[in-house]
């Protein structure tokens, strides 16, 4: 067991914060915090660090229930503005996925691959309060006659809107390259021939578990900030891995950790869920996450302290390695300070550098997240079960 000079409960976190006397930093604030005072004196000083990621994340979707039709349906097939929903779970739930693509879409784009509204968009159309147009088929049974149903509706109209993701805010993710010589069109966006550009994904020491690194914090129960609205973790997201090679303070350099989100998706915004369409991909979704991290001793001051220039993350070649599959070459590592610095070199060739993550929406989150919980409207949520982790 660790000995901390500082040492913390969520209960006496939770206590100040009631009282308006909690001590509240961004995961930026933090770095400058801890350089001039240290972690020791940084975790006295600050009760909650914030932190924020706004990016496409794929493995996304909700759950919706639109209530008995007259007559009934057992609805087996659902769409949701030509986007097709899953229908196999009651008579009138459904789930709608983020990277569902509407039919007959991409016909008559433009480019060969052009999505333009999939099941992202969708999504974002119900919490802006938009009207969808639900359609619905069943096979027919004596307790759900009806074969057919369609019907104009609203998010209001809904019986429940659950925002339910089963893999977001990953930890670290790979930096992408094309060393072909032609163009690609990836989940990381168009990659041009010859490594011109290189493109990363996350928001590097603003981004959560950067923050938390072996998940001391954050685990089932933990609230977060979820599409402009509280959620909580659910569980921990799928292809979870915190086995990998990790760097200063225990910070991964590759794919790591990812947390299952959940929450209700009518207390979202439209502005902190965006559709996103991607050339020559498909659609996703831009989800806005922010956990809070409770500064419970100096160990946790130490990790939220974190810097771009001590976060690693792999280069791999797309043209190359995901067709193929099997196991990735990394073709070398590079800082988030180098990705963000505009431009980086590999194999003596210069690559412009571009994130498909908005790194001033995280810090706009990383903000909300600090002034609710400074406003006593946001208590930390203790997890009944961290994250599975590796011994450190």
């Amino acid at each position: 067991m660790k000995k901390f000079r500082v040492n913390k409960t969520y209960k006496e976190i939770n206590e100040k914060i009631k009282k308006g006397k909690a001590v509240v930093a961004t995961a930026e604030e933090m770095i400058d915090i801890v350089e001039r005072h240290g972690h020791v004196e940084g975790a006295r000083r600050i009760d909650v660090v914030t932190t924020g990621t706004f990016a496409p994340m794929c493995s996304s979707g909700a759950f919706l229930n639109f209530g008995h039709t007259a007559p009934r349906i057992r609805a087996s097939k659902v769409w949701l503005n030509d986007v097709l929903a899953y229908g196999g779970i009651a008579a009138v739930d459904c789930y709608i996925g983020a990277t569902e693509v509407a039919e007959g879409d991409p016909l008559n784009s433009v480019y060969p691959g052009e999505f333009k509204y999939g099941g992202g968009h969708v999504i974002q159309d119900l919490v802006a309060g938009n009207v969808i147009r639900l359609r619905a088929e069943g096979y027919g049974t004596d307790c759900y006659p009806a074969r057919r149903y369609e019907k104009n509706i609203t998010i209001n109209d809904l019986r429940d809107a659950i925002l339910f993701n089963p893999r977001n805010a990953y930890q670290n993710y790979n930096c992408a390259v094309n060393m072909s010589d032609k163009t690609i069109y990836t989940y990381m966006g168009v990659l041009r021939p010859r490594v011109a550009n290189a493109n990363y994904a996350t928001a590097g020491q603003l981004s959560p578990l950067f923050n938390d690194p072996h998940y001391m914090t954050i685990g089932i129960g933990t609230r977060i900030f979820l599409g402009g609205a509280q959620g909580y973790v659910a569980w921990h997201g799928t292809q979870h891995n915190p086995n990998v090679k990790r760097g200063k303070h225990g910070v991964p350099k590759e794919g790591a950790g990812t947390i299952s989100a959940i929450g209700n998706l009518k207390e979202m915004s439209s502005h902190w869920l965006v559709g996103a369409s991607m050339l020559g991909y498909g659609v996703s979704l831009y989800v806005g996450i922010g956990i809070p991290i409770p500064v419970l001793n100096e160990e946790m001051a130490k990790y939220t302290a974190v810097k771009n220039e001590n976060i690693f993350t792999q280069i791999y070649d797309y043209s190359m390695d995901y067709p193929k599959g099997g196991a990735l070459k990394s073709l070398g590592e590079v800082s988030y300070k180098e990705l963000r610095s505009g431009e980086i070199v590999i194999n003596g060739k210069k690559a412009i550098t571009a994130s498909l993550s908005s790194y001033y929406k995280a810090k706009e989150i990383a903000h909300i997240l600090k002034e609710w919980i400074e406003h006593g409207d946001f208590l930390l949520g203790e997890p009944q079960q961290c994250l599975p982790s590796v011994m450190i």
